[in-house]
């Protein structure tokens, strides 16, 4: 994958052990970090260094994190992915509707921060991609065109987006309600057997007939493996 010169990723946790860690990991990744220990610092670094991504924790003292959201979106694109310590509906709602993108319950893997950051960047700043290449696979999100062995794939938008999650996700295992809500969003009413529908029409258009790129774990989902 490409280095993410020219991304910013503004990290607010009071917790400084959180913040060294995603510091870390997230800048091996190649992107610009700055980071923020309370509400009142998120929202002037927010003025100041205008930063693309926000993850943002839910818990911390004086301006918490859904207030810190409100008032950053109130001026600003960037996509704020909240970090709450329970999965809790409430909160979870409270925070998307103040204006967060989306959330991440603790503990997290560093893999699915990392995912996630991606579909945020997919969705608001595609121009700063520009092409990600996994194994066979050439993504390219400003023509909205997926290569795979060097030949354009004729997707729907959906199989598009769903191609697209699991080559980003590519060796995690990813379960029907987490592919549901990334892909066809959190409003979704319909049956889950359309994400079936929708990987059977994949392999059938990779020639994935042994099930050998996109794994079926029972009872737990699918997962992309590379060659």
């Amino acid at each position: 994958m490409k280095p993410k010169k020219g991304i910013t990723v503004m990290l607010v946790d009071d917790e400084p052990h959180i913040l060294q860690f995603l510091e870390l990991g997230l800048a091996f990744e190649g992107f610009e970090i700055i980071t923020a220990q309370d509400g009142e610092s998120a929202i002037r670094l927010a003025d100041a260094c205008k930063p693309q991504i926000i993850i943002l924790d839910v818990m911390m003292p004086g301006i918490d994190g859904f207030e810190a959201c409100r008032r950053i979106k109130e001026n600003h694109h960037a996509g704020i992915i909240m970090l709450t310590a329970k999965d809790d509906v409430e909160d979870r709602v409270k925070g998307l509707t103040l204006g967060a993108d989306d959330y991440l319950v603790k503990p997290f893997s560093f893999d699915e921060l990392l995912a996630r950051i991606m579909a945020r960047l997919r969705n608001q700043f595609p121009h700063l991609l520009g092409e990600v290449i996994e194994g066979p696979f050439r993504l390219d999100n400003s023509r909205k065109e997926i290569r795979y062995q060097k030949q354009v794939l004729e997707l729907s938008p959906t199989e598009y987006e769903l191609l697209t999650f699991l080559v980003l996700n590519k060796g995690i295992v990813l379960s029907k309600t987490i592919i549901l809500d990334k892909v066809w969003g959190y409003s979704f009413g319909g049956e889950d057997n359309i994400v079936e529908v929708y990987i059977r029409s994949l392999r059938d258009k990779l020639g994935d007939k042994e099930h050998k790129l996109i794994r079926t774990l029972r009872g737990a989902g699918y997962r992309l493996d590379l060659p």
